[in-house]
């Protein structure tokens, strides 16, 4: 269908779509026709109006009434006919000075810049983080609390720190936890936690010989602990931007809240493309009129997460998607330098 538009029909759809975002609006042939490089009569617009409504960009909400986009439109018009707005300097400026650089971890680096991003687009904001995977484990700990009751303790290189409560048939004494510490760091500390495998821990199992039977729960709850860093994590900022808007059903945000998790791993497939914008009827998104605006973070050429924003269909992409590839460009740069940081210092 892309192939039987000319050019000024494409021109004719941009400025109906650019109108229809800054006005909320049915755009009328009177308004594209008072656009400067649109040098034809309303008669000729609302011809060719008629046309990109029959090949599915634009629709007529009512008949008397101008078009907006469709689903369709909106694609075309992102991927081909949007005039994406050049970062200023101030911008930029602007934009780094949102960002924590003192962080100490890339996830307070990443949620930063999602707080940021969502007071900037008044949009939900939307993090995919998968950086605990890249992190080595620096501790384990196991700390009694009670009657046969211990928690798990496990730090990672990234700063990240998880816990467990483990339960066990009967009290450890001191040098049972004084050996499984020991064990631990001589086993553990330093191993990626992406690495840490079920056959990894089943050899340290085995070779823990007469404190097989009473550390080997404490084991297990280990191997959990890392599948749970392994797992990733989704995190919204600013859903009260979405619940306010009244061109988006209240009912199903409601819904998407609540099976969120679910919902945006599909949405954040790692087989797209490093930016990727999805509408409401795309992929299972679930609310109808909105949009979604995803790019990716990248750590030494390795996906390290996604930053993104959820909104309504009219919005602003010719200035929204550059702020979002711009912070997640510099994100990119920032967690990569730090390695090279890193591995200079220990030199």
């Amino acid at each position: 269908m892309r192939n039987l538009l000319d050019e000024r029909k494409r021109k004719i759809l941009a400025a109906v779509i650019d109108a229809y975002i800054v006005t909320g609006e049915p755009v009328g042939s009177k308004t594209i026709a008072s656009l400067p490089d649109i040098r034809v009569s309303p008669a000729t617009i609302r011809n060719d109006m008629a046309v990109l409504e029959q090949l599915g960009y634009l629709e007529q909400p009512h008949t008397s009434a101008g078009r907006i986009p469709t689903y369709s439109g909106y694609r075309l018009y992102i991927d081909e006919l949007m005039n994406a707005k050049a970062i200023s300097d101030e911008e930029k400026r602007m934009l780094d000075e949102c960002l924590d650089i003192e962080a100490p971890t890339a996830d307070a680096l990443i949620e930063s810049a999602s707080k940021a991003l969502s007071e900037l687009t008044h949009c939900a904001t939307v993090v995919r983080n998968i950086s605990p995977k890249f992190s080595v484990i620096t501790k384990v700990e196991v700390i009694p609390t009670g009657k046969r009751m211990y928690v798990l303790l496990m730090i990672t290189s990234s700063g990240n720190i998880r816990n467990k409560v483990c339960r066990l048939e009967f009290d450890l004494t001191n040098e049972q936890m004084d050996f499984f510490s020991r064990y631990m760091a001589e086993n553990l500390q330093g191993v990626s936690v992406d690495e840490l495998s079920e056959e990894i821990i089943e050899k340290l199992v085995a070779a823990m010989g007469t404190y097989m039977v009473t550390l080997t729960p404490l084991l297990k709850g280990v191997a959990e602990l890392a599948e749970g860093f392994k797992n990733t994590e989704i995190h919204l900022e600013g859903e009260r931007n979405l619940l306010a808007r009244q061109d988006i059903s209240g009912a199903q945000i409601a819904r998407f809240l609540e099976n969120k998790n679910e919902v945006m791993k599909n949405m954040l497939d790692d087989s797209f493309g490093d930016l990727h914008v999805a509408f409401g009827e795309d992929g299972g998104f679930v609310i109808e009129n909105s949009s979604m605006i995803v790019s990716k973070i990248r750590k030494d050429g390795k996906l390290a997460g996604s930053l993104g924003v959820i909104g309504p269909m009219r919005l602003d992409y010719a200035k929204v998607i550059p702020y979002i590839e711009y912070l997640t460009g510099r994100i990119t740069e920032m967690i990569s330098e730090e390695d090279e940081d890193n591995g200079d210092n220990e030199e």
